[in-house]
């Protein structure tokens, strides 16, 4: 629900107007001064969604600074260190609606050391905002943010080139920077980019479309944003269910009840289908589906699920349920690109944890084949380790084989996690298969975004 103040203020949505909209997950990224967070309050205040409490809290603090008008990024940037610093740390998630579409916006920190966050912010979103300070250009950290949103297979990617005012919005200066961007962009596979001049601070086509830059004849960022095509209509896509749970009531009333119970990640189930037991390879028929304590006759992603099979099969937590027939490939070598986020080093022949959907496994780092280097998007042969924010790729055997999706293929089943075993740290974030698209794949892609029946998560 949202609201504001002033004397134009807007009614928040109702229930049902709310479940008659569509729904958009974004992330913002930028380095730091850019005007992130400046840009995500003037989207959440000019769009009306902010607060009475909050916009008074965030006037009270901008004027013990002595300026005169508030300081929007306060409304995001709420860890006491971020507000000293004037830097964001930690991803913050905001929630508003207009009448077009919901939305959840993660922001993301800028800082370099922080990039780590942004493949969190990221991982789920349909769209990633990168901002560019219009006086300094495309640099690494832009080069970085583009990256990982290439390599999450981000669908839509906004070029928001941010502080125009100081560049007495010349048209020349935003051409060279939108141009350099989407070259870079396009050799990642990113499929659609889309370029858009703004002023965060004045609020310069924000929301509304700004009058010292008449040049410009597109969208606004919110405009894009309510209009970009997004689905996330998963139950035409392969069939997944990581079991998270085996139920066994042995109770009078269910003396012989065995079900298998999870949150389907993909595609739909249906009573009677053949499935397929990963990784042992075991079939059986889909006897019965209970949902929400309820036999139903076809279930589908996200619900959460319990199965009922035919046959008497030892599952158990970590297996992965697919129908027989369209079935991931089983190994224990899995070849993935990777973003490392611990400050620890990840090093070759270092034992880790994988952990992919419900399962997790020992395993152990064979080899790191290369690192890649942003500037020129070349591969750095063999470094024999990764840093912080390091992207590589990484050959990983595990000592159980697991039911890996392509990433490509699978956002959900084709991720996992790599974890120090000594205290749980999180090591890196991987995706399975070939880092970036390919032309035809971008291709493919771009076309499917354009159709409304673009990337599903």
């Amino acid at each position: 629900m949202t609201s504001t103040t002033g004397p134009d203020k807007a009614q928040p949505l109702s229930t049902e107007q709310l479940s008659a909209t569509t729904l958009l997950r974004f992330a913002t990224a930028g380095s730091v001064d850019d005007g992130k967070s400046t840009l995500v309050g003037r989207l959440l205040h000019d769009s009306k969604s902010v607060l009475t409490d909050q916009l008074e809290a965030v006037e009270r603090v901008s004027l013990g600074r002595g300026q005169e008008a508030p300081d929007l990024a306060l409304l995001t940037d709420g860890l006491r260190a971020e507000r000293e610093q004037g830097i964001t740390i930690d991803v913050a998630y905001r929630y508003f609606a207009t009448a077009q579409r919901r939305f959840i916006l993660a922001d993301t920190p800028g800082h370099v050391q922080y990039t780590r966050n942004m493949v969190t912010g990221a991982s789920t979103a349909d769209l990633a905002v990168v901002l560019v300070d219009a006086r300094n250009g495309v640099i690494e950290q832009t080069r970085r943010h583009a990256a990982v949103a290439a390599l999450l297979r981000v669908p839509h990617v906004v070029l928001a080139v941010n502080k125009m005012d100081l560049v007495a919005y010349e048209e020349t200066v935003f051409a060279k920077i939108a141009e350099e961007f989407t070259a870079y962009a396009v050799g990642l596979g990113v499929p659609e980019i889309t370029a858009i001049p703004i002023s965060a601070l004045a609020g310069d086509n924000v929301v509304e479309p700004s009058s010292n830059m008449d040049w410009y004849g597109g969208p606004t960022v919110l405009e894009h944003l309510e209009t970009v095509p997004v689905s996330h209509d998963l139950t035409s896509c392969h069939a997944r269910l990581p079991v998270q749970y085996v139920i066994r009531p042995q109770t009078a009333e269910h003396p012989d009840y065995r079900g298998y119970a999870g949150q389907i990640a993909a595609g739909t189930f249906r009573v009677g289908e053949s499935v397929t037991v990963l990784p042992s390879g075991r079939t059986s028929k889909i006897a019965g589906i209970d949902l929400l304590g309820e036999p139903v006759d076809v279930a589908w992603t996200p619900q959460s699920v319990t199965l009922l099979l035919e046959s008497d099969i030892d599952i158990s937590r970590g297996d992965l349920i697919v129908p027989s027939g369209d079935q991931p490939p089983t190994t224990q070598d899995i070849e993935a690109t990777v973003c490392h986020v611990a400050d620890q080093p990840l090093a070759v022949g270092q034992r880790v944890l994988l952990k992919h959907t419900t399962r997790t496994v020992k395993a152990i780092v064979k080899e790191i084949p290369s690192r890649l280097t942003l500037d020129d998007l070349s591969q750095h042969p063999a470094p024999g380790q990764l840093v912080a924010n390091d992207i590589g790729r990484v050959l990983v055997r595990t000592a159980e084989p697991i039911a890996l999706d392509s990433y490509a293929a699978s956002r959900r089943t084709g991720s996992f996690l790599l974890i120090d075993p000594a205290d749980g740290t999180t090591l890196a974030a991987g995706m399975a298969g070939d880092a970036f698209a390919t032309g035809d794949e971008a291709a493919d892609e771009a076309k499917s975004a354009a159709d409304d029946e673009g990337w599903d998560f």
